[in-house]
């Protein structure tokens, strides 16, 4: 097949003596097809080599016959990708007139090509909801822009102008239907208010306590709560770092509660989780009008939703640097605008950030801003991951098989003492998230009334340690393992040190019995 790059001399016919060279064009051999000019007088081409030698000709029949070949197979080719594409396209001259609307658009817009092309778009959008007449006007594109062309669909559009040598002709723009996402979002935000509303309602009987979910009973943790607790007493901003998973939104909950705006609301936000168009609309919200499809009475954004109580950021570490720069500004100067609006508004909420990643490094890598940072950071509190605590684990197992007794309505099964030495040795990289999961994983298949090794997921047993009774082990203050140590005590006592008698009166052999005792430095 031919391309715009192939040259002229490809598609010639050889040269004759009989030919008149002075009625022809003459073009060198090699130049490409795409760069013929205009032939208004319609002459034949001659084709000359690098050393003047006339090596070829080409009849104005057959160029324009190969032209038009190649113009089919592009619009082939063209009208192919529009159907292939996911995302609704449409194309325009430099009037606005439509000359291309695939099927996406069609299904978005709920409007027929038939009735669309040859037409100015302004006769079906606002012009000031087309962003592909600026890009005519300023010859300038853009890339993901949040746009609502109509009112009930979201999308993010890219455009670009279609130029001919230094003349934009026309425009191609690119839209993404993200309206499902939009009202999800909403709808999650009004299930979570929901949630949290009847959450707050059951957790009356606990008020005393706001920290009582965050369980465990392990130094590093109890660090963690009463430096939160000490914090949840004042207005400053506090930063809660640790790995996905370790509970940071708990902790966030429980300062709220604790503090003196317990009784107004906690709204959170995850800053990773909404698309960058879209975030600064959700944290700030929008006047009436703000922008066409718009809520008649417009609509309050999170900030605003938190009046008088906290604002949880969570994941700030993912938050674009131009959005850190509006979010500095409001804890700055206490106020912020909607979008759309030109009046300012107060705020009075307590920020608490959340993040998995280092942002000290990202500052220095000046991929998080600084000032932000020191803004953010009056309080830090590091939450340990689960391999740091694992003396809470037999409590959380515990919880956790209580739990998903009652969801899966099952009787709480005993844990192999194997299990359990297992579990305390697992680097859980998923924190308390995944050991809640993978009970949840045996709860649901379990039959027996005792979990083993082999109920275990395969990357368990991968990274079992090596369990053998004639190496020591330091202590873990387990309930399983103590329980162990005071019957081992228990029979060497009634036995007055006697081990044969004493490994008969638990029911095992003399050589396990030694290993125990060397096991536990009895």
């Amino acid at each position: 097949m031919l391309n715009q790059n192939t040259p002229l001399i490809s598609i010639s016919l050889p040269w004759e003596d009989t030919l008149d060279i002075k009625e022809m064009h003459i073009l060198p051999k090699e130049t490409p097809l795409s760069e013929i000019g205009p032939l208004p007088d319609q002459k034949d081409i001659a084709l000359k080599d690098h050393n003047g030698m006339t090596v070829g000709w080409l009849p104005f029949s057959k160029l324009a016959q190969t032209i038009f070949h190649q113009w089919k197979i592009l619009l082939s080719y063209y009208q192919t990708l529009l159907q292939a594409v996911d995302d609704a396209v449409a194309v325009v001259d430099k009037h606005g007139k439509i000359v291309s609307w695939n099927p996406k658009a069609e299904e978005l817009y709920q409007c027929s090509g038939e009735d669309i092309l040859g037409k100015p778009i302004t006769d079906f959008f606002k012009k000031e909801s087309v962003v592909l007449m600026s890009t005519l006007q300023d010859g300038k594109g853009v890339v993901r822009k949040y746009n609502q062309p109509h009112p009930n669909v979201h999308v993010l559009i890219n455009t670009l102008p279609v130029y001919d040598g230094q003349s934009v002709i026309g425009g191609v723009s690119v839209e993404r239907n993200i309206s499902d996402m939009v009202k999800l979002n909403d709808e999650l935000s009004t299930t979570t208010a929901i949630i949290h509303d009847l959450e707050s309602k059951i957790e009356t009987t606990y008020a005393n306590d706001p920290f009582y979910k965050i369980k465990g009973r392990s130094q590093a943790l109890y660090t963690a709560i009463d430096l939160a607790k000490k914090v949840s007493a004042t207005d400053a901003s506090v930063l809660l770092t640790g790995e996905s998973g370790v509970g940071k939104e708990l902790f966030a909950r429980a300062i709220h509660k604790s503090s003196p705006r317990s009784d107004q609301p906690f709204i959170d936000i995850n800053c990773g989780a909404i698309p960058a168009a879209l975030f600064e609309s959700e944290l700030f919200g929008y006047e009436k009008g703000a922008f066409t499809g718009a809520a008649k009475q417009g609509k309050k954004g999170k900030i605003e939703a938190a009046k008088g109580g906290s604002l949880f950021l969570d994941e700030i570490g993912e938050l674009p640097l131009d959005l850190q720069v509006k979010l500095l500004r409001v804890i700055q100067e206490k106020e912020f605008y909607r979008v759309g609006g030109n009046t300012p508004i107060p705020i009075d909420i307590r920020i608490i950030a959340a993040t998995n990643r280092d942002l000290e490094k990202m500052v220095n890598d000046g991929l998080f801003r600084q000032d932000l940072f020191y803004r953010l950071n009056v309080v830090s509190i590091e939450i340990p991951p689960l391999r740091e605590r694992i003396e809470d684990i037999p409590e959380l197992i515990q919880l956790f098989l209580k739990e998903f007794s009652i969801k899966y309505k099952k009787a709480v099964p005993e844990i192999d003492p194997e299990v359990m030495y297992t579990f305390l040795h697992y680097p859980w990289s998923g924190n308390i998230r995944q050991l809640r999961n993978t009970i949840e994983r045996i709860m649901i298949l379990i039959d027996e009334d005792m979990i083993h090794l082999h109920h275990l997921p395969k990357n368990f047993i991968k990274n079992k340690p090596d369990l053998k009774l004639d190496k020591p082990v330091v202590e873990s203050p387990t309930p399983v393992i103590e329980n162990e140590k005071m019957k081992l005590k228990e029979a060497l006592a009634k036995t007055y040190g006697n081990k044969s008698a004493a490994a008969k009166l638990l029911g095992i052999s003399r050589v396990t019995l030694y290993n125990k005792i060397k096991k536990y430095n009895l």
